[in-house]
């Protein structure tokens, strides 16, 4: 096996990718697992573009790192959660867990030891963010705007629900 630069990036990401999902779940703050969320998603954006999938990455920077972290931070600021701590767990449930993430790793990478997909073409990425544009607003644009519609909804439904719960709690105070 020879290391080259693109494997040393791609270690590299993976392990900040991993970090981050580990840090998010053993974090107690709301916000340090936001940021640790916000670090995941920009190491997969990172091996969105070794992959040359560069439209992926910007939709991957754009959507998750921005908007999706905003709209968490907002949630996170809007909401009323008491500061309650959660018990510590034993070290025999971390070792266990422990155990069960090597087993999965370990699974994982002897599921994909010998898997060969043969031969395939040297230039499926030229031009692919073009490509996907055109289909999507030639082939696929009925679904991309009942998505959008579909968003909107969700988004004044929100709203409807966050001002219906700000009256109640005026009516009990």
């Amino acid at each position: 096996m020879t290391f080259s630069g693109e494997l040393l990036a791609f270690m590299s990401l993976a392990l900040v990718a991993i970090a981050g999902g580990v840090l998010l779940l053993n974090l107690n703050k709301v916000v340090h697992m936001v940021i640790a969320l916000v670090f995941t998603f920009v190491s997969i954006a990172g091996i969105f573009i070794l992959l040359s999938a560069e439209f992926l990455a910007s939709v991957q920077i754009l959507i998750y790192s921005g908007a999706i972290t905003i709209i968490m931070l907002f949630g996170i600021m809007l909401t009323r959660h008491s500061e309650t701590n959660v018990p510590k767990t034993g070290r025999l449930r971390k070792l266990l867990l422990f155990l069960g993430i090597l087993g999965f790793g370990f699974a994982f990478y002897i599921g994909i030891y010998n898997l060969d997909f043969g031969q395939e073409a040297a230039d499926l990425h030229v031009n692919n963010t073009e490509q996907i544009g055109i289909a999507l607003y030639s082939k696929y644009i009925i679904p991309f705007e009942l998505t959008s519609v579909l968003l909107l909804a969700t988004l004044v439904g929100a709203i409807i629900l966050a001002k219906s719960d700000d009256k109640k709690e005026a009516e009990k105070e």
